[in-house]
């Protein structure tokens, strides 16, 4: 494994490339933050994740750590900054087993909302070497799989917990369609 760097919740913010996206789901906070504290629940609808392992005792909290399995052989070891249940869980790389990943941190922020919740996902990084060409050329590729692991995780959820789709507010639009939203920054 190599080091990356230590980064802090700033991070999030101000990382060369971050991408954000939001999904409604028709669960409460409390069953989103019982998947993604589940190590089993991840490889359901994060694909590119094979396995994950708490490497730290329970109770879950900042300073935890776990080691994720990806495909491609990509690890991570990770260690939690933010945990707040029920509304906001965040993390970094500590260690990557690919040189390619010189700092990686991500935030799950959980919104409670009629018929269920929201969460804002947002994955920031600064690729090192050729990946920072790579990142920059893909970065569309990268965004769309994102939003395809949140239509993933809905359909998960409605499957786990046996929920109805978040209904629209009565007044709403066709915009206001239950959908995934995205934004994206590079340099």
């Amino acid at each position: 494994m190599l080091p990356c760097e230590r980064v802090d919740l700033g991070f999030i913010e101000t990382a060369p490339y971050r991408f954000r996206n939001s999904v409604e789901l028709a669960i409460t906070p409390e069953q989103l933050f019982e998947v993604l504290a589940d190590p089993q629940s991840w490889p359901q609808w994060a694909t590119v994740i094979t396995k994950v392992t708490w490497t730290s005792p329970e109770p879950r909290g900042v300073g935890a750590t776990r080691i994720v399995d990806m495909r491609g052989g990509i690890v991570g070891d990770e260690e939690f900054l933010a945990w707040e249940p029920f509304t906001r869980m965040a993390f970094r790389f500590n260690n990557c087993s690919t040189p390619a990943v010189a700092a990686f941190a991500e935030d799950y922020r959980v919104e409670a909302m009629p018929g269920g919740c929201r969460l804002t996902w947002t994955m920031a990084q600064k690729p090192a070497g050729f990946a920072r060409l790579a990142m920059f050329v893909g970065r569309p590729l990268l965004n769309r799989m994102l939003r395809r692991f949140l239509a993933n995780l809905r359909t998960y959820t409605d499957r786990r917990f046996g929920a109805a789709p978040v209904s629209p507010p009565k007044d709403a639009g066709a915009d206001s369609q239950p959908r995934t939203d995205a934004t994206e920054s590079a340099p």
